[in-house]
């Protein structure tokens, strides 16, 4: 049943028969994963980054960012005021660099681990099976590493750092260590056709994943992808029903509702994600001086916002939707 054709069959789901698709992911969601929403804060740390992804805003030749690295005291203080506020999950995200080295990091891992208990979400690119390992046996819980595409030509053309297949034997590696392991992609990268974003969901699918990202591709000015609209720009329900068919072939991953979202669909794209298939929410709680700086895209939402509305924002658009906020850490619903 769930092959590339069905998948393709369901993105192409007309207009009359839409509200259908999203009905039915919204219950598969309901059935695997139940009603409750998780809030994990992100905290992005640094937008110091060695790739030059020609996608990204915080690319290493973009020399119109300001760039920062939150001192370690000031990241586990704000992870600590998470767990007050009533955050399970933290995820620390930032560009792929040495800027906080592996074993500075592994120290911040270990003392919010010990000193909040929280489950914690690393994502800073590909790293050594070695080096998964000792984040591991830090505290480290999970990992998100997005493969962005699954085309391998089209992956050359947008990432300058790795190939396809070292990004996957990254997420082999974590899988083999048995980190909980997230992954996902941009949809309507220039140059992508209907064809790679149903591969896209089977790589998903194949993967087994325990946590799956996804968010529409936006033209960032700094990049040399500035100038080239979304592949899905004259149809953008094909964001939300990619979300839709993600949730159908992967019932029981986690599914959070990205902030691109809103940024596509300002004050109501997390919102719609959550009534078809999502059942993530991630509030950002980088300190508000530092977040302006971190713009993988424009627009971003909740930049002047401080880390308290962010959390009250996130929380208060749970409660409206009728779901109630997860409690504890959100583990992974796979029966591995």
């Amino acid at each position: 049943m769930f092959t590339k054709e069905y998948a393709l069959s369901l993105l192409n789901t007309g207009s009359t028969e839409v509200e259908a698709l999203y009905r039915r992911a919204d219950e598969v969601r309901k059935h695997a994963c139940g009603e409750d929403v998780f809030l994990r804060g992100i905290i992005e740390f640094s937008n110091i980054c060695a790739a030059d992804c020609t996608y990204c805003g915080i690319r290493a030749s973009n020399r119109e960012v300001e760039r920062f690295k939150i001192p370690s005291d000031e990241i586990v203080e704000t992870a600590l005021a998470a767990k007050s506020a009533g955050i399970t999950t933290v995820v620390l995200q930032a560009g792929e660099s040495q800027a906080v080295s592996d074993q500075e990091l592994g120290q911040i891992i270990r003392r919010i681990k010990e000193e909040s208990g929280l489950a914690i979400t690393l994502s800073v690119g590909n790293r050594s099976e070695q080096t998964y390992r000792y984040w591991q046996a830090c505290g480290m819980d999970r990992y998100l590493l997005r493969f962005e595409t699954s085309d391998a030509e089209l992956f050359g053309r947008v990432h300058g750092s790795c190939s396809l297949d070292e990004r996957l034997e990254c997420l082999r590696s974590l899988r083999r260590l048995g980190v909980q392991t997230g992954s996902g992609f941009l949809i309507g990268l220039p140059g992508e056709r209907l064809e790679i974003l149903a591969d896209n969901i089977m790589l998903c699918r194949e993967l087994d994943l325990d946590m799956i990202g996804i968010g529409p591709f936006i033209p960032h000015p700094h990049t040399p992808l500035g100038s080239f609209p979304n592949a899905y720009a004259d149809q953008p329900e094909m964001f939300f029903k990619a979300l839709a068919v993600l949730r159908i072939f992967n019932p029981t991953a986690h599914i959070p509702a990205t902030t691109a979202f809103d940024a596509v669909f300002p004050d109501k794209g997390r919102d719609l994600l959550l009534q078809r298939g999502a059942n993530v929410f991630m509030p950002n709680i980088t300190p508000a001086k530092y977040r302006s700086m971190y713009l993988l895209y424009p627009n971003k939402p909740g930049l002047v916002e401080s880390e308290c509305e962010c959390l009250q924002c996130a929380a208060h658009l749970v409660k409206r939707l009728g779901r109630p906020i997860g409690k504890g850490p959100g583990h992974t619903l796979k029966r591995r």
